[in-house]
């Protein structure tokens, strides 16, 4: 009998505190929910933050379903994540370092001690298990011409040992987000779980990732139900690798007898998030249509599986969303789609006979919907809370809480309320966005803005409770915080994300600055003389371009990974394809595009005090495009300073590091913003 462990309903809380990174750090982070057989139990991944360790902490939990209980699974220091259920529910395996590598391990859920159940000489890095549980689709990094595992492994530590640490490149990539380039590729294996054979790698000799990098994991690929097939995404693009989208779908059988197939050859475009029907019939998968353009509209498609007949339809042609997640329902009628939405992400369910769509879950950031009997089980989070796990029986009644694990935190920290307000801005259409109050907020006070710009640039900076860029970190910090969905945003139509091509500095800047006006307008506790704009990315750019077109509207600023110079970014980045569709090729092709608002040609206009950060270990905006806009305000004579992580990538994910983050961050709008005279 499990072992059962009640979550307060009620928080223990006698002392309260304004919200600062310190809860951030507390919080802890719910993923990977994972659905017994018998859809009693939800196995999912919680992250610990260990901030003297400057790490998270994985375990493994589990939590019924009806929300009476919630057990803690793993307890051991190495990360223990990915949970599957053994056919049997009786059993869970996942993925743990404990060993001294990654391997899969398995443990009862009724207790007892973990058992490895992989020992191989390379680490495992994704998995799922086969529906008859004695074989496992897994994934490794090898070479591609290694003839076995051990070879990798053996070539891995001639490296390590040799004092040459010089590399050779032919082509491009040579390094890709924040790591260098080694010649090695993730390769999808079938592998046995009893027996001692080599596993079988389906891509041998591939020069090519499934996974993709660096963000792909084990929605990457499927296990037909039958256990004959694998679909997969992988892209095969050789010298063109670094310009292309075309992440494409492929065929492989299980037993490794075939030669992987596409699926979809046609199709040059981005192609995603393959899944089998229940009953092996059909294959539902994400699919873009313009090459090249990473936020084209994801279509949900799919394929009657006819292996060598291919015939793909479309079904969401007329929905203008763009879905990131789906699921089958149980009796494969309908998929359950993820989607930004007006400044929300919400859950939808597409009728799979004729691509009608309905709403189950609006408001919110929700994600990872799974039927479990009458119920859709999903993660919510939003402004004011992190993620928890939620159950919905009908749309028309209110969800249900599962968990509560950060109830308590919550209780001790006070937030600023939020809303949600629209305005008119560029082309004469509807802009949205979002405030939050200060922590203890008196209408008759006048507050400074904290006002916040996404990246992207096609993103959005929505109802969600963010571990980077929380506006609840500002309001406890005593600002009013405020978000637009500028023109480029996702989650209004496919028309309004398209509409930043080419005009990066154009109808977003306006947006920003109509959203400006606004926000003074109809907010009267905003304090108009003391307002800073900050950015990362995409909004780090704009950052640099406001300072270069508004100066007098702000008082201080912080760019965080921001571009200078769009033309010298061009040869600076990695994923050559995002700058080409941008600006309509490369730079010899299309100079003017590269020209076309350039923040470096303005720096003549900057006067206000900004606060530059970058990381060492950011590939897609290099810290050149930093320290040359430190270098620029310093020779200028502004007031300035450059925060430079060494160890941090386009995000800063160090405990410690995020902690100097926000003091550096909140210290700087203080010294100018606040405290302003």
């Amino acid at each position: 009998m499990l072992t059962t462990f009640f979550m307060a309903l009620a928080p223990l809380v006698s002392d309260t505190h304004p919200f600062s990174i310190e809860d951030m750090l507390a919080m802890q982070r719910i993923s990977s929910p994972a659905l017994s057989p018998d859809q009693r139990w939800i196995a999912f991944e919680v992250r610990t933050t260990d901030v003297e360790a400057n790490r998270g902490r994985f375990d493994l939990w589990l939590a019924a379903v009806d929300g009476s209980a919630t057990k803690q699974l793993t307890f051991h220091e190495a990360n223990d994540t990915s949970p599957r259920w053994a056919p049997d529910g009786k059993s869970i395996y996942f993925l743990s370092s404990r060993s001294g590598s990654s391997q899969i391990w398995r443990i009862a859920i009724d207790g007892g001690e973990a058992l490895p159940v992989t020992k191989l000489p390379l680490d495992v890095d994704t998995f799922k298990l086969f529906p008859d549980g004695k074989r496992v689709a897994l994934s490794m990094e090898v070479y591609p011409d290694a003839k076995t595992l051990a070879e990798t492994a053996e070539r891995d530590a001639a490296k390590a040992k040799s004092k040459v640490k010089a590399m050779t490149f032919d082509r491009l990539f040579f390094r890709h987000w924040d790591t260098w380039e080694d010649g090695k590729r993730s390769h999808l294996f079938v592998h046995e779980l009893e027996g001692s054979s080599e596993p079988r790698d389906l891509l041998k000799g591939m020069d090519a990732d499934c996974p993709g990098k660096p963000f792909g994991g084990s929605e990457d690929y499927d296990v037909s139900p039958d256990g004959k097939w694998i679909a997969l995404i992988c892209k095969d693009e050789g010298r063109s690798e670094a310009w292309s989208t075309n992440d494409d779908l492929w065929a492989v059988p299980a037993d490794g007898s075939a030669a992987p197939q596409r699926i979809h050859p046609e199709n040059k475009a981005h192609k995603g998030n393959p899944l089998f029907s229940p009953d092996g019939k059909t294959l539902a998968f994400l699919m873009m249509m313009r090459p090249v353009y990473e936020s084209d509209r994801q279509r949900i498609a799919l394929v009657p599986w006819t292996p060598g007949n291919w015939q793909v339809r479309v079904l969401t042609e007329a929905w203008d969303r763009s879905p990131s997640e789906i699921a089958w329902k149980n009796d494969g009628t309908q998929i359950l789609a993820s989607a930004d939405h007006l400044g929300h992400h919400a859950i939808f369910g597409v009728q799979v006979e004729n691509g009608q769509v309905g709403t189950y879950v609006e408001r919110g950031y929700n994600a990872s919907p799974i039927q479990a009997g009458n119920e859709l089980v999903y993660l919510h989070d939003d402004l004011r809370a992190p993620v928890e796990l939620m159950a919905l029986q009908h749309p028309s009644q209110p969800p249900r809480a599962i968990t509560r694990m950060n109830a308590n935190r919550l209780a001790a920290a006070r937030m600023g309320e939020y809303e949600q307000f629209t305005f008119t801005g560029a082309k004469n259409e509807t802009v949205h966005g979002f405030l939050v109050k200060p922590v203890d907020f008196d209408a008759a006070k006048k507050y400074p803005l904290a006002y916040l710009v996404h990246g992207g640039p096609q993103g959005s900076f929505g109802d969600h409770f963010h571990y980077r860029w929380n506006p609840q970190a500002y309001a406890g910090a005593g600002y009013v915080a405020v978000m637009v969905d500028f023109h480029g945003s996702t989650g209004y139509g496919q028309a309004f994300t398209d509409s930043i091509n080419g005009d990066w500095g154009g109808a977003p800047f306006e947006d920003l600055m109509k959203g400006l006006d606004h926000v003074l307008a109809k907010y009267s506790f905003v304090d108009a003389e003391r307002v800073a704009a900050l950015g990362a990315s995409y909004g780090g750019y704009m950052i640099n371009w406001i300072h270069g077109q508004a100066p007098d509207r702000f008082k201080a600023f912080v760019c965080h990974d921001g571009n200078i110079d769009e033309r010298m970014a061009y040869y600076d980045t990695e994923e050559l394809w995002f700058p080409e569709w941008e600006r309509g090729g490369t730079p010899w092709e299309q100079p003017s595009a590269y020209a076309h608002h350039n923040p470096i040609d303005h720096v003549s206009n900057w006067k206000k005090p900004t606060l530059v950060i970058h990381g060492a270990l950011d590939y897609r905006v290099v810290d050149t495009q930093g320290l040359s806009t430190f270098t620029a305000l310093q020779r200028r004579g502004i007031h300035s300073r450059l925060l430079y992580f060494p160890d941090e990538n386009h995000w800063v994910l160090k405990p410690q590091n995020s902690r100097l983050w926000h003091q550096t961050v909140i210290g700087w709008l203080d010294q100018w913003v606040k405290n302003a005279r």
